[in-house]
């Protein structure tokens, strides 16, 4: 059996899905051609793993969580703030990794928990469903006995259901359920934010991931409990739910449109069209941090001339950087 979501398709959820794919159509056609991708998805993932830790608390900053990306040690933050911000980090890599996983299951949802919440659970263990009883405020998830066979039911709606809805629909249908079965002793908000951003890049809704919706959860946290604890109060119905969450992507998408903007408007006339080994290198730098002339040739498969011809146009529109001496100079993201 799987889960069915019970909503109605109201005109104002019409009109959000419509605003939303308008947006998104001059987004991406503006960022075919331009050398700051890689500038606006550091800042995306900066402002995903601020926005989703504090909501659940962490004292952090955007500029502190900044910093700690770079490396840096935030002597005046405590040990748990810094390493839940660290998780979530290691989190969107893993759903970054996994994009192409079909079906999902089990052992996917459990080693992203286990990424997200390990070292920074209050109760249970990471990567392992709970086996305790669980409060939410007021609100009480289902027993633990219950919650791998919910679970099973979601994922078979994940997998099976899932791409017959858009992909705004169906994250938010995802993102609802999970914290409603709350399967994890602690974690649940984070993993299942996580999730919902699974599910807008697996069906290819983000594909530059540049969009963080956390960010519009976090800003108004008030109104996002309510609008969870408003689905409970309607008898599972998430019309309501499906309306705020469409609204947070259309918001969320002007605010990227605006950086889109900006961004255009400071680069001037540096376009560079990637070519595919350009796009392949680029993403090695954003997985290893950096790399040396060599490491970089060896994985493109190409003679140190190649790899200097695919790199010139890189350095001279500012997205790679060189730093360190003239024997051991490595590579990086600018």
């Amino acid at each position: 059996m799987s889960y069915q979501p019970q909503f109605t398709i109201r005109y104002g959820l019409v009109a959000q899905l419509e605003e939303i794919a308008a947006l998104r159509e001059k987004i991406l056609a503006a960022t075919v051609q331009v050398p700051w991708i890689p500038a606006l998805q550091k800042d995306t993932r900066l402002r995903n793993a601020h926005s989703s830790t504090a909501i659940e608390g962490n004292p952090l900053t955007l500029e502190q969580v900044r910093l700690l990306a770079e490396g840096n040690e935030l002597p005046s933050a405590t040990g748990r703030s810094k390493q839940e911000v660290l998780n979530y980090f290691a989190g969107l890599r893993f759903i970054e990794q996994h994009l192409k996983k079909s079906p999902l299951t089990h052992e996917h949802l459990l080693k992203l928990h286990q990424v997200i919440a390990g070292g920074v659970m209050d109760q249970g263990t990471a990567g392992r469903y709970r086996t305790i009883a669980v409060r939410v405020g007021r609100y009480v998830p289902p027993p633990a006995g219950e919650v791998s066979g919910l679970m099973f039911e979601l994922l078979a709606w994940w997998n099976q259901e899932a791409p017959r809805l858009s992909p705004v629909l169906s994250s938010a249908v995802l993102h609802y359920r999970f914290e409603e079965i709350h399967p994890f002793a602690d974690g649940n908000g984070r993993t299942g934010r996580t999730l919902a951003l699974w599910e807008l890049y697996r069906r290819g809704f983000d594909t530059h991931h540049i969009f963080s919706v956390d960010e519009f959860y976090w800003e108004n946290r008030p109104r996002y409990y309510a609008a969870l604890e408003n689905v409970r109060k309607s008898d599972a119905d998430l019309t309501g739910w499906l309306e705020y969450a469409a609204e947070g992507l259309r918001v969320t998408l002007e605010k990227v449109w605006g950086r889109v903007q900006r961004l255009t408007a400071k680069s001037g006339r540096r376009k560079l069209v990637l070519r595919p080994k350009q796009e392949q290198l680029l993403q090695m730098l954003r997985d290893r941090k950096h790399m040396s002339p060599a490491e970089i040739w060896a994985a493109l498969g190409v003679t140190k001339q190649g790899a200097l011809k695919l790199l010139n146009p890189l350095l001279t529109a500012g997205m790679v950087r060189r730093v360190g001496t003239r024997k051991s100079g490595r590579y990086i993201l600018a």
